[in-house]
């Protein structure tokens, strides 16, 4: 099930990620799900969102919302708005939609969408993946994807910022 619509229009609320998600599952697709800032998208998350696609039928992307951004990052973090984030990520081939979340946590979006697979980068310790427990109570699974450490966004930021 692919959404056949500009990028801007993949954006869904909540509310809609979960009718999405629902539709889906109830035509038997696979549900993925993975999250980010995706601050400075980059060639290691387009790569580890094609990957994340990949393990299923459909991929559903949640963003942290500029205010979770700051509350997580830092004040001083460089980022672009939500909305700029939001469209462009889901302008992406191995995006089916993009829900924004201002919570700091992925913990609402994941309850509500129900995915069959959660993703998240092989850094992540097994005990601090947030919606693990929703995921695997439905008989899902995690699938820990490895980071490229060369395009981590911290690093990418401190290159450009050392470049001035």
């Amino acid at each position: 099930m692919k959404i056949d619509r500009p990028g801007a229009a993949r954006v869904l609320t909540k509310a809609e990620a979960a009718a999405f998600a629902a539709e889906a599952r109830s035509a038997g697709r696979r549900i993925v799900f993975t999250n980010g800032v995706f601050d400075l998208l980059h060639p290691g998350h387009v790569r580890y969102l094609r990957e994340a696609r990949a393990l299923g039928d459909l991929l559903i992307a949640g963003l942290n919302a500029d205010e979770s951004v700051r509350r997580n990052k830092g004040p001083g973090r460089p980022i672009t708005s939500q909305n700029e984030r939001a469209e462009v990520l889901a302008a992406l081939s191995s995006v089916d939609a993009v829900v924004v979340f201002p919570e700091d946590t992925p913990a609402d979006i994941i309850r509500r969408v129900q995915p069959d697979i959660l993703v998240k980068g092989a850094d992540w310790p097994a005990d601090q993946i947030v919606g693990r427990d929703t995921v695997e109570a439905r008989g899902g699974r995690v699938v820990l994807i490895p980071v490229e450490g060369r395009y981590s966004t911290t690093s990418i930021v401190e290159r450009i910022k050392n470049a001035r």
